[in-house]
């Protein structure tokens, strides 16, 4: 399964109803390992240094960010872009399917995924 972190703009409710659904997710909640504020840059960095695919609702500054690290040829474990359309349950849904279902390497260096799946 592959390893997750949320970034701070994903609400805390998904990050809750993930945990919930599949307690042996490794997740980790990129504001409980940086500062409250960490440019996405550095975010990126850290997750590639971990091995964590993010998962954010920045389609904005975020995905920007990502492009600009594969273009500078550095490496990102992925990049998971949920919706804010979506309901709660279904990103969820998505995003256990995308962990369970993809691996490391499916993902590795992939730009984005966005949500929702269907």
């Amino acid at each position: 399964m592959l390893r997750l972190a949320s970034d701070a703009d994903v609400h805390g409710e998904l990050v809750r109803g993930l945990r919930r659904r599949e307690p042996e997710l490794d997740l980790i909640r990129v504001q409980d390992a940086l500062p409250l504020g960490t440019p996405d840059p550095v975010v990126l960095a850290w997750a590639s240094d971990e091995g964590r695919v993010v998962v954010t609702n920045d389609r904005n500054t975020m995905v920007s960010a990502g492009y600009e690290r594969l273009n500078a040829g550095l490496s990102m474990p992925g990049l998971v872009v949920a919706s804010q359309d979506q309901s709660i349950g279904a990103a969820i849904n998505d995003i256990l399917l995308i962990a369970s279902c993809m691996t490391a390497e499916e993902v590795q260096n992939q730009i984005v995924v966005f949500l929702p799946l269907r």
